[in-house]
This record gives C-alpha cells, structure tokens and sequence, in this order.
C-alpha cells in the first residue's frame, strides 16, 4: 500500500478496548524515536513534560496543545491552554529505536499505548496499539487523538509547523463515535 493510503487509514479496533494505527514517518526509527522520548522533540506534536529514558521510569506528560498548532482551542479543551494538563504514566518498554510502551491513565482504569518502529525502505513504519481501553466513549476520543497527533507527527517531521490540528480532531471524533456506535 502507497504511503499515503497508510497515512490516510482511519484508526483500527482489531477488539474490543483496542485501537491500532499505522503510519509510515519520514526519516529513520532513530530520529522517529527521538520525538517520541525526547520531551522537547514530543512537545512539537504531542506532549512535552519528561523524557523518557528507561524500563520502569515513572514519567509525566505534559500536554498544552496550544504549543503545537496556532489554530484557536475549542472551547471544550481551553484549560489545557492555562498552564496544560499532566498525566503521569509508566513506561512498560524501552527498546531504542523498535519499541516504546506505557501505562495510560483513565478515569476507569489504566490503559497500556505502545510504539512499535520497523524500516519502511529510508523511511519508518509505526505501529500504535492503545489496549486495555476502557470504554468506547474513551475509544472515540483516543482514536481521534491518536489520529490528529500523528498526523501533526508526520508535519513536524516534514519540518512544517502543524496544521488543522483542531479541526481534525474534532471531524474525526464525529466519525469515531458513529464508527464505534457511541451515539452523540
């Protein structure tokens, strides 16, 4: 498949609590890597807060998405432009430059994100799997997180400034919602 068709392939639920997404990324695993360890590199598309280093570590995502896109914040998520919002996580495995996993903290449980990186000819192929998901509202909204930061990924990558970040955001928890049957 063409690398934009896999770019453009809408979030999988191979199960039930389970999204898959797959992307090619421009450039080796070891740059990919770095931006999603590296806190400063992470902040451009995704989160700042720690870097993470090892197996085990207890780290701290700090998101204030108003850091990654100019477009304005919709009124729903406006508090994570004062000062963000910081999630602690624990990383589960650090494996440089294949595979990176942590715990996800949800408000009915903890959910489990891991990053698996493999060649894709000079580019890298990256493979997400958020399992353990507790319910399908939180599918919806991890799906269309999961979707507009790794397309905001690919733009940073590509050394552009992300764009559409919010409006994608909010298109495709529209569509996730009707896909996993969450109703409105």
């Amino acid at each position: 498949m063409p690398v934009n068709a896999i770019n453009r392939t809408p979030v999988g639920r191979p199960g039930s609590g389970v999204l898959r997404l797959e992307r090619i990324l421009p450039g080796p695993a070891e740059r990919v890597w770095s931006y999603l360890v590296e806190a400063d590199k992470r902040a451009q598309w995704f989160s700042g807060g720690t870097t993470m280093t090892a197996t085990g570590q207890t780290a701290t995502l700090h998101f204030q998405h108003a850091n990654i896109t100019d477009e304005p914040t919709p009124e729903r998520w406006k508090e994570m432009d004062n000062g963000g919002f910081r999630s602690e996580v624990t990383v589960l495995r650090f494996d440089p430059p294949k595979a990176l996993a942590y715990t996800w903290p949800e408000s009915d449980g903890v959910s489990e994100v891991t990053f698996e990186l493999s060649p894709a000819g000079g580019d890298t192929r990256l493979v997400l799997t958020h399992r353990r998901i507790g319910s399908v509202a939180n599918e919806v909204s991890f799906a269309s997180g999961w979707q507009s930061h790794l397309d905001a990924l690919i733009q940073v990558l590509n050394g552009e400034k992300p764009a559409g970040f919010w409006a994608n955001v909010v298109k495709l928890e529209k569509d996730y919602r009707e896909a996993f049957g969450a109703g409105s």
